[in-house]
């Protein structure tokens, strides 16, 4: 291998977790499964005073809003039966910055896909059938970085989850909207805490298993490439000898 030609598989390692937890983050904030059962877990309806329908119609405004280019949030629903503005103007700001987290998030995504997908047909391009072994590797090392990684994280954020998420926020925002209060802010009412741990686990379980997935598949592949092929050869000596 020359000097640079680790350098394409280093950073295609690298994409793959970065891959796989962003996606999940994206796939998260997208998931309108994760928002209800949230509300329904918490019992965010009896907390709020919004009906668990017009829970889900938040959600998917909020929803709504992060993907679209419409500033600034507008929500309105019903709090104990009247019509009002669910978020204030210091939870509309702090919501303008995560939705421009979000997007971050989003094109961090796309980017490691793009690098992803580029040296797997590039690859197969070039070397055809001799890519497939060069390529367990890399999901490999991969699948097997992202798994370290949040085997690391998981085992801080279940020890102290509240100073990750204190930590989370000090470093994505350079303002202090985000210090919110849930005896007069609906936005820290209607998402807990409790909420964003579960929601925290819900991305490590999926990038998990994405990870697995890719060890498993890079580990087997070459588990038979080296002992399959010794097969072969005891194979071929025992044939010579019977000759």
């Amino acid at each position: 291998m020359s000097r640079v030609g680790w350098i394409p598989w280093a950073l295609f390692i690298i994409a793959m977790p970065l891959f796989l937890i962003t996606g999940s983050v994206t796939w998260a904030f997208n998931s309108p499964g994760l928002y209800n059962d949230g509300f329904e877990k918490y019992s965010i309806s009896r907390i709020s005073g919004i009906t668990d329908s017009d829970l889900r119609q938040v959600g998917a405004d909020i929803r709504s809003y992060i993907n679209s280019g419409e500033e600034p949030l507008e929500v309105r629903t019903r709090i104990f039966g009247q019509e009002q503005d669910l978020f204030n103007d210091r939870e509309v700001a702090h919501m303008s910055d995560v939705k421009q987290l979000v997007r971050a998030v989003y094109l961090l995504t796309l980017l490691s896909a793009i690098y992803l997908a580029t040296v797997v047909v590039a690859g197969f391009a070039l070397q055809k059938r001799h890519f497939v072994e060069p390529l367990a590797k890399g999901a490999l090392g991969g699948g097997g970085l992202t798994l370290g990684l949040l085997v690391i994280f998981g085992a801080v954020a279940l020890v102290g989850f509240d100073s990750v998420f204190l930590k989370f926020h000090q470093l994505s925002f350079a303002n202090d909207f985000w210090q919110l209060d849930p005896r007069t802010d609906y936005l820290v009412r209607i998402f807990p805490q409790n909420f964003w741990f579960d929601a925290t686990m819900w991305v490590a379980v999926r990038a998990i298993i994405g990870a697995l997935v890719l060890t498993v598949a890079g580990s087997a592949y070459l588990v038979h490439r080296r002992y399959g092929g010794w097969q072969r050869v005891m194979n071929g000596l025992k044939g010579a000898k019977g000759t």
